[in-house]
């Protein structure tokens, strides 16, 4: 009797094993093809014809190696500089202020740290750029001199559209190649490169500090997209944008010269500022290795301060956000950081994604 049961004990188990390994199996067979389709959804594709589009290089797809859980905290990185626009490292949790639409928050912690980035290097390309894309190319090659080796970059151009050059690598010789191919043409949508290139940079970086530097005269004309759009594209992925804007004397479209200039920049200030980061308008190219080191130190440099919201409600409504510092001696200091966020399920903002059309 007794060795019945332990036969049909063994027999049970063996069915339960045999129908784990089928299950597996089946698991494992449904999930192959939706990686293949994970590039795809992310809308990227790499420009064909060019030395710099190196095909054989897989894209980096982050759902394959890293899960996402979401915790309900907040993360915000913070730049804070004095008026002499000097970064200040030496402030502790006390010296902060969190305001979420105007209420104080509790935050939980505060730290200081020099990551490793994420970053997207998108210059224009466009006819109005014909003059300038020497001092393009020489800007964007001082910016890549300021590449870490632990850093990762993609190198992706814009006019009509929005085209990835060259996909993320830590190998900024090969990004520098690629800056050789890129030619003049076309018209200028800089809205749409923005929200393109800061999708994919969302999608596909695998570090958490993600950052775009974006060369441009900023002149834009031929966008699909609003600025508003943008604005929010930019609360959703957390990028953090990076604005130089060559913005010349001469003349052009319909409007006064200077009054074209006026919103190229005022453009440029706003969407670099809704990020936490920082347009800058050179006059010469001898300032970008200034600039290059400025934005270097901005992204290296910054306080982490993490914070659970009041409002636990994640119902994917716009929460303003402001960070407030005081030092303990009096300075006047100025502190940078996005100015809001969407208070919404990971996955659900995942849903959401559908603007990014990076070309091959």
């Amino acid at each position: 009797m007794d060795k019945r049961r332990r036969i049909e004990k063994a027999g049970i188990i063996s069915f339960i094993v045999v129908l784990l390994g089928c299950t597996s199996i089946e698991i494992k067979a449904q999930n192959t093809p939706q990686k293949a389709d994970q590039t795809k959804k992310a809308g990227v594709e790499q420009k064909s014809g060019k030395k710099g589009a190196t095909a054989e290089e897989p894209v980096i797809d982050v759902t394959d190696d890293i899960l996402k859980i979401d915790t309900g905290f907040v993360r915000l990185d913070v730049t804070v500089i004095d008026q002499n626009n000097t970064p200040i490292n030496d402030l502790k949790k006390e010296n902060f202020t969190v305001l979420e639409n105007k209420v104080p928050q509790l935050i939980d912690s505060v730290s200081t740290e020099e990551a490793a980035i994420s970053f997207g290097l998108v210059l224009d390309t466009s006819s109005s750029m014909r003059s300038k894309l020497f001092t393009v190319k020489e800007a964007a090659r001082g910016l890549l001199n300021q590449l870490k080796p632990e850093d990762e970059g993609f190198l992706a151009e814009f006019n009509y559209n929005t085209q990835l050059v060259h996909n993320f690598t830590a190998d900024k010789s090969k990004l520098q190649k690629s800056m050789d191919t890129l030619r003049t043409g076309g018209g200028t949508a800089l809205l749409d490169a923005i929200i393109n290139s800061s999708e994919y940079t969302a999608q596909k970086g695998r570090l958490r500090k993600k950052a775009l530097i974006i060369i441009s005269d900023g002149v834009e004309r031929n966008s699909s997209l609003r600025e508003k759009e943008v604005l929010d594209a930019i609360y959703e992925h957390e990028v953090q944008i990076y604005l130089v804007g060559f913005i010349d004397d001469g003349t052009s479209g319909n409007l006064p010269i200077d009054e074209e200039n006026k919103e190229a920049r005022a453009l440029l200030t706003r969407l670099a500022d809704s990020s936490g980061g920082r347009a800058f308008f050179p006059k010469d190219v001898d300032e970008m290795s200034a600039i290059a080191d400025q934005i270097a130190k901005d992204l290296r440099t910054q306080y982490v301060i993490n914070y659970y919201p009041s409002n636990e409600k994640r119902d994917g409504t716009y929460r303003a956000v402001k960070v407030i510092v005081k030092s303990d001696d009096n300075r006047k200091l100025i502190a940078r950081t996005r100015m809001g966020y969407f208070a919404r399920e990971d996955q659900e903002a995942q849903k959401d994604s559908k603007h990014s059309e990076i070309r091959q």
